[in-house]
């Protein structure tokens, strides 16, 4: 046996065994890909163990995230913090080892993968924002950003829309560090791929703008050095590494089946490979000599050493731009004066009202929060236009040019808002991207995923319900509120004005234990008067917008609705029934405010409730109660002028009015 293939052997022992003990995994794309994993890690990837966090390490990303025991194997073995202990407690409840990678359970996981495809667009935003950083940081002579990143991906990812999306924007902008392995085995769950894919993979990719190394040996480890080599030597393109490869590698009965893909070998099988591949050790037993020859953590402390006097030379000749970067990507800070001129340009809004659609409102907030974040990058899947992303200080991001901070994603939602997380998880910016309320639905996947990582993605969407007008059905959100509401770790912003947009803004951008979706209106919307004390409270996702003494019924509404709630509560007055007016642009937010303050707005003897909103009515039932009522969507809606729509479907003043009536009336 020679070392290579030993140190690959590993790998293999490790993963059967973790997927037995569990009795259930993917043994089967661990086993098959083993060998170009043992080569990858062992000779190109530029990590430190000791510190996974380390700015300039490269990433590794495992977009065929069901087979997880490859990469909880190589950070093992190589060092990391994760013990065998978490190796046999792999898939188990509270473990470091989760059926798929999770980002945040083992160190050295860069992203969650699980659903196919995710993770080669996530590892397109790492590559960019390297591009990005590099072109923004590095001076001549001085490399401080310069890292790959590498992908492993399966047919799967392959069929997979977004895989389409992601790659063909990566050719574009020649993202020439971005390495991608193609796990070519011919199997998935279902058996031999070429009765439902048979796609010509390398004219595929060359036809996006990539380098194209095809015919690989998956299991030959000169070849697959040889291709590496080809791909580090360009600079200008991604890298397709297609290898063929044997599923299961080293299983006498079960390699090349689908019987291997996503289910234990069995003790028997397991015996048997032990003696094909001469692995004469106990489950989960690895010898000391193959442990030291894994060990990356004297080869990682020293590339970053010789990484950090790079920087020290660096930060000698451009102290500015030095702590800018660490700032933005060591630390992740905001600037210093950023909430205090934030709330300074809120209180401005305030106090220079304007009646403007709040897509518009947000542009404005874009223009003045832009100019105190260099690290701000953004974009839109195609309609800069409508979703008004751009801001006076944007410039383009392209493949001879990577300085800028806009990205002209074209027509792809789901590859940009997977792209986003990607960006989000590399570091170093502060990054949004924009699409219409309605086509969150192709990216509703990435926004979970983004949630589920606790990730930093501003999401922007406009054109925010059935206002939206002529468009028809197909552009007029409905459901996708309720959606986005009901999604873990997600703040949802739905503003009702100039003021309350750039507050949710600062929110997004203030927040670093999650994503924000930010919602805005193509209609004009009336500016708020608001107190001081009504002012401050608006960051708080819930407020007191109308008060008067002894409230008989509260209306609770957000965006465009607010103002008819105003003039409703206002009709209401002149018919002796006084009515508070209650703001929500984020019930999230409101959530999680102290009981008293949830109280002072929303008083639990104060039953005769009333929520209107232009979208699906079911989620305000939590507000209002059986007892309440809710003016909102019950059917999709129609092709018609906003107005003739908001009135057809009954945001009208006379409704809002009677439906009160028709809760005091019991």
């Amino acid at each position: 046996m020679s070392s290579r293939t030993e140190l690959a052997n590993a790998i293999r022992a490790l993963s059967m065994d973790a997927v037995q003990k569990a009795k259930s995994g993917h043994p089967g794309a661990p086993m098959g890909m083993a060998d170009i994993a043992e080569v990858l890690w062992n000779d190109y990837m530029v990590h430190n163990p000791t510190d996974p966090a380390w700015a300039d390490r490269d990433r590794f990303v495992l977009s065929n995230g069901h087979g997880s025991m490859l990469i909880y194997s190589l950070l093992h073995l190589t060092g990391y913090d994760l013990p065998i202990e978490e190796l046999k407690n792999f898939r188990q409840l509270h473990s470091k080892t989760p059926g798929h990678p999770e980002y945040g359970y083992a160190p050295g996981v860069e992203t969650t993968t699980g659903p196919l495809g995710q993770g080669i667009a996530n590892a397109v935003g790492m590559a960019l924002a390297e591009k990005v950083l590099a072109a923004q940081f590095n001076r001549e002579g001085h490399e401080i950003v310069d890292h790959n990143t590498y992908v492993f991906l399966g047919d799967g990812c392959l069929m997979e829309g977004i895989s389409h999306e992601a790659c063909s924007l990566a050719g574009t902008l020649g993202l020439g560090k971005l390495v991608v392995f193609y796990d070519d085995n011919g199997i998935s769950i279902d058996g031999e791929v070429e009765g439902w894919f048979t796609d010509d993979t390398p004219k595929r990719f060359e036809s996006y703008g990539w380098h194209v190394v095809p015919g690989v040996d998956g299991h030959d480890a000169n070849a697959i050095k040889a291709a590496i080599e080809d791909a580090r030597a360009e600079s200008e393109k991604p890298t397709l590494i297609c290898c063929k490869t044997v599923i299961g590698f080293g299983s006498p009965n079960k390699q090349g089946k689908e019987d291997c893909h996503g289910a234990p070998l069995g003790d028997e099988e397991i015996a048997l490979v032990r003696k094909t591949l001469n692995w004469e050790h106990a489950p989960f037993e690895i010898p000391q000599d193959v442990y030291d020859r894994w060990c990356a953590k004297k080869s990682g402390a020293k590339a970053q050493s010789q990484w950090q006097e790079k920087f020290d030379t660096y930060k000698a000749a451009y102290p500015e731009l030095a702590a800018e970067f660490e700032r933005r990507v060591v630390k992740g800070d905001l600037p210093a004066d950023f909430s205090e001129k934030a709330t300074a340009y809120i209180k401005q809004c305030q106090e220079n009202p304007q009646k403007i659609a709040s897509r518009k409102a947000s542009q404005n907030t874009i223009n003045a929060y832009g100019e105190l974040l260099p690290e701000l990058i953004g974009g839109s899947a195609d309609l800069a236009g409508s979703n008004l992303t751009k801001w006076s200080g944007s410039k383009g991001v392209d493949a001879k040019d990577a300085s800028g901070n806009y990205i002209f994603y074209g027509v792809r939602e789901f590859g940009m808002s997977a792209m986003m997380n990607g960006i989000a998880l590399h570091g170093g910016f502060v990054n949004y991207g924009a699409t219409f309320l309605m086509f969150m639905e192709y990216a509703r996947n990435a926004v979970r995923m983004a949630a589920l990582m606790k990730q930093q993605s501003i999401f922007v969407y406009t054109h925010d319900s059935i206002g939206l007008g002529e468009d028809g059905p197909t552009h007029q959100p409905v459901e996708q509120l309720s959606s986005l509401r009901s999604t873990p770790n997600l703040n949802t912003w739905r503003p009702c004005d100039e003021v309350e947009s750039a507050v949710a803004w600062k929110s997004a951008v203030e927040r670093r234990d999650g994503p924000s979706a930010l919602v805005f209106s193509r209609q004009g919307l009336e500016p708020q008067p608001r107190s001081d004390e009504q002012l401050a409270a608006v960051e708080r996702g819930g407020y007191v917008l109308v008060d008067v003494e002894n409230p008989q019924a509260v209306l609770i509404a957000t965006g465009s609705e607010v103002g008819l709630v105003i003039e409703s509560a206002k009709q209401l007055a002149e018919q002796g029934v006084a009515v508070r007016v209650v703001s929500m642009p984020c019930p999230e937010v409101f959530e999680k405010q102290d009981a008293a303050y949830k109280e002072s707005v929303l008083p639990a003897a104060l039953l005769a409730r009333v929520a209107v909103e232009a979208l699906h009515k079911d989620f305000w039932y939590k507000y209002v109660g059986l007892d309440g009522r809710i003016v909102g969507m019950e059917s999709f809606g129609e092709s018609a002028p906003g107005g003739a729509l908001m009135e057809h479907f009954g945001f009208t003043v006379d409704n809002v009015v009677s439906t009160v009536k028709d809760v005091l009336a019991g």
